[in-house]
Formats: structure tokens, sequence, C-alpha cells
């Protein structure tokens, strides 16, 4: 296995043409329960193009009845890009300053629940980002109604 760099452009590409409509390889899950980390995991799978295959703790996508569960949940996304030691992309927590494009930012509700998923297509002060569910492209996080939020540097890609 060998580390390699992940490629925040493509992954830029990637949310500017399917941020505001989807990609019919994929399910849509808006009526299950929201797309937004669905559309998360396939902006950073354009950068990293390599998945991570183990059924229970991994993060894949093969169809609507296979997918791991950091694939579209929350928590699930978080804890495998900061936890994960084999295949695919890995992260770390970080301040809202370190992030780039193609980092993920994860949003809490007043209840203290991570609810939202959110691609950086645009960093620096005002931070601009590309979701689904509510499609956005380039919207200003300012703009969503959030308690918290949490950061998460892509440092990199394990390939084989």
């Amino acid at each position: 296995m060998f580390n390699r760099s992940y490629d925040r452009e493509a992954v830029l590409a990637y949310a500017k043409t399917w941020a505001m409509r989807r990609n019919p390889r994929y399910a849509d899950f808006t009526q299950m329960g929201g797309d937004c980390t669905n559309f998360v995991s396939q902006c950073i799978y354009a950068g990293a193009g390599v998945m991570n295959p183990e059924p229970v703790f991994g993060w894949y996508y093969r169809g609507m009845n296979d997918r791991a569960p950091a694939w579209t949940g929350v928590d699930a996304l978080c804890r495998f890009l900061t936890g994960n030691r084999g295949l695919g992309p890995f992260a770390k927590l970080c301040d809202r300053e370190e992030l780039q494009v193609g980092d993920v930012i994860q949003l809490q509700n007043r209840e203290g629940r991570f609810y939202h998923g959110l691609v950086v297509v645009s960093a620096g002060k005002n931070l601009l980002v590309a979701a689904h569910d509510d499609n956005a492209w380039m919207r200003p996080l300012y703009s969503y109604d959030f308690r918290d939020m949490r950061c998460l540097k892509i440092l990199g890609i394990r390939a084989a």
C-alpha cells in the first residue's frame, strides 16, 4: 500500500457538475433520510479514485443495497475518514482555517446531532460549499442554521 495525494481539482469539477442535479450512477437518498453524505462521498471518490471494500467499517458504493454505512451516514463517514488505516481516503479533524477545496464540513443541529454534510468548494475567510438535499453550489457556509460544525481535512489516499 502507498499514499498518494488527493485530487482537489477533480473534487471541485465533480461538485460543480453534480451539485444541482443527481448523477444517475448513484441512488438518490433524498426521500430516505437525505442525500448529503452520499453526495459528499461521491465528491471524495472523484478526488480519491479508491474505495475501501471492508464490509462493515469500509467506505464503498456498489449499489443502493450494497454500500458501506460510511458512504451515506454522517457520523459513519467521520469515523471512517478519521480512523481509516486501510485503502481509500483518510482525514483528520481540523480547524476551519485549515480547510481547503475538497474537504468536508459536517453541521450539528441545536440538539447536538451532526446531521448534514457539505463539500468545501472555495476556502478562505468566506467558505463556500456544495451540497445535496437543499441543492447548493457556491453557497456561503454562514447561510446555514447550525449550532456547531466539525471540519474534516482529507490528508491523502492509500492505494494498493
